[in-house]
């Protein structure tokens, strides 16, 4: 079959339409924003493909599988395999960069895993192998008397019950082992849970270091090298001081600083696995620690007059206590007590937040009505903070310190997420870390010029070649500005769905029915030919590419082309074209063909405001690739922040100045990007960040919840003379309160069917058919209309409905002024388009 063809599609506002889409071509959808673009595209043609493709799948593959609902659609012939490229970010996950979604991270791994050259992480010099008699040499340096449990590693961090590991090693005649960190005896060993990592070490001695025992220890580490493949674990338990637990390996050990560490393997380099991540972080590259700015916020107050804020809250003997305290250790460094703190010299700085280290320092102290006088270490401002917020048991307590902390790089990785052995070890002399910091471009190049020795390019030829596949699809979507190891949280919803397309483009599927989401949003109209050359690509492999788009460009580009409308919403929802172009340009029906053909026009003002005199002033803006600029921008106006991509947007109005404003106005834990300051902040009042995010992720969220317009609504409601008889308040009216809602369908509406291997039907709640309430609920009408038939209306309807009530037709004024009167006030917000959503947050 030549054509997909859908009959009769009703998802949402679709009017029963019949729609002919040719397979292997590159088709647009466009129409106006809530015409029924998204519903078409995705809610019909991607749900119903993807339900298609999960259900031809076996019953035990399903049950791990998210189902869609079948559309509301009576027939679709020809439809393909289907897969989304939606225009969203991708949530919060600190642990998604740029490498892990597009999987060069994996090859990134295994390049390094494989052919990667340790160095040691103290010195950096190469690493080298190291012998039993090495191992015994360094056992016996240490005190007399220590007590030293030798093992071998078996098991690492595997999943499994791991029964033939110990069957195993009982008949080689060992009696005990440690398993997740408890010694135990092999015939006390419970039944691992297989779902479940462990570790499992056999123990194979226990002696008392000495001369005497040298021979005997020789045998012991010759023995666990060789059951545990060249490496070894040696608890040590001095006389005096702390156990430590050492690991040995007859591959990788520096001879200079006397460390060793296993064989780097891929998952050596993994910030997800325990065995790769750093230890301090583990693996996020940041922390929430303490912050100076936050426990010091006015530099400019002294100690006397409580410039250590976060010790000027508490219980009335502690704030005793911590003043009596700073003035001790002031008196101990010979600091007046009304020196500004901006003004302390660094060392006491240091000291007075960090702490003396060993170093003792004599305190006396007022404390119980006497003078007292101790001697001992400082502990500082912050590792004091660290204490008391690590012991309570109070949420209270935790949550009042907490405003005190910010999430900063790891003091310890530096923020490349990785342990000191990953880190030092190279290939070409670059590390994973410094690979990593490239960008698309750079690394593109680097891997393009990387010469490898003929036994290295036979073990990973088909790893770079990967490598290379990928960036180079990176590059080609206009993303060659991207560092590998960018936050994903970080990227805006065009330049995540574009790398979405090059993962789709380097996995070389064909026969598949691609659907995309505004590709051309946030992109320069620089690189819109690139990118439509590579949907060209992904179409001439035997792929159907539907774009759901506004972009003239793209338009122009299409093979065929489904334009909806005439209006929006209820207005919506019809095919008022399908074709190609040069038919739509000929149709007077179609809004898109307007504008395109030059029959209507956006007219450029006549006027614009003049800026005045107050200003927003950036001075040393230097975070990412910023130098160190200086920016001005006029309040009052309608400001645009533009440039290619990558040139530093989103990098100065997100990553420093909004960042700051919510810092200072809400006290927020981001830290800004560097700059030197910003000046004129006196003049705002607020600021609100509208972003691509979803105003709602259930169908509980509306427009008018959202708004606020829906508290007004039910008060009404509540005010009336049927519910004040009643004694209804207003939570009566809300269906995510028990009460007035249905309780049948917990005022969802709908029911859900479960049917288990098949995917779940939704139907009317036969209680209250659909409306949400009960009857009783019900029954209260304000002007002749329900709750229920109030959150059935449009905005249009609504306002003229409350118009004379002020303090909901102005919220709902807002939402007919930009665009959205066509939207019913209870609409599920999960079916709202992008557009929709953000409009709903301008207003």
């Amino acid at each position: 079959m030549s054509d997909i063809i859908i009959t009769g599609a009703r998802q949402h506002n679709l009017k029963n339409v019949d729609v002919r889409i040719p397979r292997h071509s590159l088709t647009v959808v466009t129409g106006l924003s809530g015409s029924g673009k998204s519903s078409l595209a995705f809610d019909t043609l991607y749900a119903e493909g993807q339900r298609r493709y999960v259900e031809s799948l076996s019953a035990y593959a399903r049950q791990f599988l998210d189902q869609m609902q079948k559309p509301e659609v009576d027939h679709i012939e020809g439809l393909s395999p289907a897969i989304s490229i939606e225009q969203r970010t991708s949530g919060g996950n600190p642990r998604s960069i740029v490498a892990t979604v597009t999987e060069i991270h994996d090859y990134l791994r295994l390049l390094y895993g494989s052919i990667g050259h340790a160095h040691c992480p103290r010195c950096g010099k190469p690493v080298q192998r190291q012998s039993a008699e090495q191992i015994v040499d360094h056992l016996l340096a240490q005190p007399a008397g220590t007590r030293l449990v030798v093992l071998a590693p078996l098991v690492r961090g595997r999943k499994g019950r791991h029964e033939e590991v110990f069957e195993s090693i009982r008949r080689q005649g060992f009696v005990r082992v440690r398993v997740n960190g408890e010694m135990l005896a092999l015939e006390d060993v419970p039944r691992l849970d297989k779902n479940k990592k462990h570790t499992i070490e056999a123990v194979v001695d226990r002696l008392v270091a000495g001369e005497d025992v040298r021979r005997r220890l020789t045998d012991s580490v010759e023995l666990a090298l060789k059951q545990s493949e060249g490496l070894i674990l040696v608890q040590s338990m001095p006389p005096e001081g702390e156990a430590r637990e050492e690991l040995f390996s007859e591959k990788n050990a520096c001879p200079d600083c006397a460390i060793s560490f296993e064989e780097l393997k891929p998952r050596s380099f993994s910030f997800n696995n325990p065995f790769g991540a750093c230890p301090t972080c583990a693996g996020l590259g940041a922390q929430l620690i303490f912050d100076e700015d936050l426990v010091v916020p006015d530099k400019t107050l002294s100690l006397a007059d409580g410039a250590i804020h976060a010790w000027r809250h508490g219980g009335f003997r502690m704030v005793v206590y911590y003043k009596h305290l700073l003035k001790a250790v002031a008196a101990a460094y010979e600091i007046d007590m009304d020196t500004p703190y901006n003004e302390l010299p660094e060392s006491f700085r240091q000291v007075l937040l960090h702490g003396s280290g060993d170093e003792p320092v004599t305190l006396r102290f007022w404390m119980r009505g006497a003078w007292r006088k101790t001697e001992k270490p400082f502990e500082g401002v912050l590792p004091s903070l660290a204490r008391r917020y690590s012991e309570s048991e109070f949420d209270e307590v935790r949550e009042k310190l907490r405003r005190y902390m910010s999430r900063q790089i790891c003091p310890e990785c530096h923020g490349v997420r990785l342990r000191a052995e990953a880190r030092a070890c190279t290939v070409a002399d670059r590390s994973i870390v410094e690979v990593m910091a490239m960008t698309v471009k750079q690394s593109l190049a680097f891997f393009e010029t990387l010469a490898l020795t003929p036994t290295d390019a036979a073990a990973v030829g088909e790893v770079l070649k990967e490598i290379r596949r990928r960036l180079q699809f990176l590059n080609d979507v206009g993303l060659d500005y991207l560092t590998l190891d960018r936050e994903s949280s970080t990227l805006s919803g065009g330049e995540m769905q574009r790398i979405r397309l090059a993962t789709q483009i380097g996995s070389g599927l064909v026969g598949v029915l691609y659907v995309l989401d505004e590709p051309t949003i946030g992109l320069h109209p620089r690189d819109n030919e690139r990118l439509i050359a590579m949907l060209r690509q992904l179409q001439q492999r035997g792929n159907t590419v539907l774009i759901v788009e506004h972009d003239e460009e793209m338009i122009r580009s299409a093979d065929y082309i489904v334009d909806m409308g005439p209006g929006a919403g209820r207005e919506g929802g019809e095919v008022v074209y399908q074709g190609e172009l040069a038919g739509l340009l000929a149709c007077e029906r179609s809004q898109t063909a307007a504008y395109l053909s030059g029959r209507t026009r956006i007219e450029v003002p006549a006027t614009r405001v003049k800026p005045g005199k107050a200003r927003l002033k950036i001075t040393g803006a230097s975070e990412n690739n910023l130098k160190n600029i200086d920016v001005e921008i006029p309040l009052g106006c309608l400001v645009c922040v533009t440039g290619v991509s990558g040139s530093g947007k989103s990098t100065l109005v997100s990553d420093i100045l909004k960042r700051h404003l919510f810092r200072h106005f809400y006290d927020s834990k981001e830290r800004p990007g560097a700059f030197k300051k910003i000046t004129g902040i006196e003049q705002l009042d607020k600021v609100i960040e509208i972003d691509q995010s979803p105003i709602g992720r259930t169908p509980r969220s509306n427009p008018v919840t959202y708004t606020g317009a829906f508290t007004p609504i039910r008060e009404l409601f509540a005010a009336t003379p049927a519910a004040k008889v009643r004694g209804y308040g207003s939570g009566r009216f809300s269906f995510n309160v028990k009460g007035g809602r249905c309780e049948v369908c917990k005022g969802d509406g709908v029911r859900r069917l479960e049917m288990h291997f098949l995917p779940d039907i939704y139907v009317p709640c036969e209680q209250c058919n659909g409306l949400r309430y009960n009857k009783e609920t019900l029954s209260v009408r304000y002007g002749g209309k329900t709750i229920a038939e109030v959150l059935d209306m449009t905005v249009n309807d609504a306002l003229d409905f409350f118009a004379p009530l002020p303090k909901i037709a102005n919220k709902l004024r807002t939402l007919s002024e930009v665009g959205l009167g066509y939207v019913r006030l209870g609409q599920p917000s999960t079916t709202l388009s992008g557009g929709e959503a953000q409009r709903i947050k301008l207003s």
